[in-house]
């Protein structure tokens, strides 16, 4: 009975395997098929619905968007012109104040003793000179006769003119005292909006003092100082020269604040450095910009957008319509003339709203591809109609 089984058991281990055998095959077979009809179904797909603009050349006015900081149009710092002890103080710290206004005033005693002296002293110069022109007139007549000596006269004569030098050095010493004076009166330099005073009444103050009693500030108009790579100047040169940009008519400046928002009134430029900074390899641009309603305050950042030329023949294209490579070079789908979509690299290094400024690889009359991208490829047959009229593609999963 044992070697009966035995005998049964070994003839089905080669037909099992044979069968298996059978089966991967006709797997593999059926795969195969399946794989043929997905390529077949591919090659009958319609071609993809896209919409295109056509490309029209215009004039557009390029700008630049650089960064910088305001300042005050005046500045003037406040410092004494001689030395005593601030009496008083007759300004508002933060307020505004006008040219001329007195904003300190210093102990004018010791100043004012110096300036009586100086008057009593030229009064007795005066004094001295009306006598000894007297003496001289008299000896000038009685020398003509032989009354007096020629010696005596002369010596009347030179006493007179000393008095006179007298009463013009004593003249001096008045003028001088009375400008030390004047001085201890602290005037407001110019007119505008005055910061925070560094002293109080009784504090020692000197004539040269580094530090300023306070700062003046004139506001009513500011300027922005910007700052532009020379990289970025040169090739704006280099446009202008190959006659690809024309100067701007214009030289406004937008300026936006550091919350985004847009100031409302337009600057202008007023200048360009001619010197390139060592540390920053930039020039600086200066711009002027009203400021009626005192927004800007010194030291603030913002950032300027200025016109730098005119593209006679710039291409504007939707931004969606560009798409850029891991180098960032820019490029466009474009409807070939046998129908399929044609990639073509493109210069658009700015933008202008919603839409690129391209300047270089289209020329008037392409059709550039602005709807449907995301179901074309390079190369694919296209069903192009104007954009707004293409049909919507179908959606994924349908056929």
């Amino acid at each position: 009975m044992r070697q009966t089984s035995q005998r049964a058991v070994g003839p089905i281990r080669p037909r099992t395997l044979q069968a298996g055998a059978i089966a991967l095959a006709l797997a593999a077979i059926g795969l195969s098929g399946c794989g043929d009809g997905n390529a077949a179904a591919q090659q009958g797909m319609p071609p993809a619905n896209v919409g295109f603009m056509v490309a029209a050349a215009e004039p557009v006015v390029l700008t630049q968007e650089l960064s910088g900081r305001t300042s005050a149009i005046l500045v003037a710092e406040v410092r004494p012109q001689v030395s005593g002890v601030i009496k008083a103080r007759y300004f508002t710290e933060g307020g505004l104040v006008r040219a001329g206004q007195t904003l300190y005033q210093i102990d004018p005693s010791t100043y004012q003793a110096a300036y009586d002296s100086a008057r009593a002293g030229m009064a007795q110069a005066e004094a001295a000179r009306d006598s000894a022109k007297l003496k001289a007139d008299r000896y000038a007549k009685l020398a003509e006769t032989g009354a007096v000596s020629k010696q005596d006269n002369d010596d009347a004569q030179s006493v007179y003119r000393q008095a006179v030098a007298t009463v013009a050095v004593q003249k001096a010493q008045v003028d001088a005292a009375r400008i030390n004076l004047n001085f201890t009166r602290v005037p407001a330099p110019i007119s505008g909006r005055i910061g925070k005073s560094t002293v109080t009444p009784g504090a020692l103050v000197t004539n040269a003092q580094a530090e300023p009693l306070a700062t003046v500030q004139k506001l009513d108009m500011v300027y922005v100082d910007l700052n532009q790579s020379t990289n970025d100047l040169m090739k704006l040169r280099r446009q202008f020269a190959n006659g690809q940009l024309d100067e701007a008519a214009t030289a406004e400046v937008t300026l936006i604040l550091e919350d985004g928002s847009e100031y409302p009134i337009k600057g202008k430029l007023a200048f360009s450095d001619v010197t390139v900074d060592p540390g920053t390899g930039s020039v600086t641009l200066r711009a002027v910009f009203p400021n009626p309603g005192g927004q800007l305050l010194p030291g603030m950042y913002v950032r300027a957008r200025l016109a730098q030329g005119v593209a006679g023949d710039a291409i504007l294209v939707p931004q969606t319509a560009v798409t850029r490579d891991a180098k960032g070079a820019a490029s466009v789908l474009v409807v070939g003339p046998d129908g399929k979509a044609q990639p073509r690299p493109v210069t658009a290094d700015q933008t202008k709203g919603d839409r690129w400024v391209v300047t270089a690889g289209l020329k008037p009359g392409d059709k550039v591809i602005v709807e449907g991208l995301q179901s074309v490829r390079p190369g694919a047959q296209v069903n192009a109609q104007p954009a707004g009229k293409a049909p919507a593609a179908p959606a994924a999963g349908k056929r």
